[in-house]
């Protein structure tokens, strides 16, 4: 197919495209931005087209395409505006601080929960939680299997509790 017989094949589909991507954009601008694209790569790639098959499937799924891929590449890079005078938001983020305050105090207070568990409980729990596998932790204290398992759940449904009370008298506090 010569590149003349294309665009007058072409030509035959312009108001369906332009619906189309009206369709799919919902914007006049952004859509007349869809069809401008989709046949930039219809005329550059018209060597590839089947002169048997169905010319506006292939256009729609060209333009089709191409709005998903735009729409993934939005979605992963969000334009920012900021009205601030010199871009102060957009410039602030150069010189962020890691402020670490809130989960240091939350380790410390999980910590300390933990370390007032019953010996019992806290060591095989600890052990456990280290990366120990239930029958090394019942071979290194000598029990059976069922009763380390059982200690390491009786742990975690008091740590459970004491967390749930303990931030539960939290946000009472806070809606007063």
């Amino acid at each position: 197919m010569t590149a003349a017989n294309f665009q007058s094949q072409f030509n035959k589909f312009n108001q369906i495209l332009t619906s189309f991507a009206y369709t799919l954009t919902q914007n006049a601008e952004d859509a007349r931005d869809l069809y401008q694209e989709t046949a930039y790569r219809a005329f550059k790639h018209y060597k590839k087209y089947q002169p048997e098959t169905n010319l506006k499937a292939w256009l729609m799924t060209i333009m089709k395409n191409i709005f998903i891929n735009d729409y993934r590449r939005k979605v992963k890079n969000p334009v920012i505006f900021d009205d601030t005078t010199d871009n102060y938001f957009i410039n602030s983020g150069k010189q962020t601080t890691l402020n670490m305050g809130t989960s240091n105090i939350m380790m410390k207070e999980l910590t300390s929960m933990i370390e007032d568990l019953e010996d019992s409980l806290r060591v095989p729990f600890l052990m456990h939680f280290r990366g120990f596998k239930y029958q090394e932790i019942a071979e290194h204290f000598k029990l059976p299997l069922g009763t380390i398992k059982s200690r390491i759940f009786f742990a975690r449904q008091e740590l459970r509790s004491k967390i749930k009370a303990q931030y539960n008298q939290l946000e009472t506090v806070y809606e007063s």
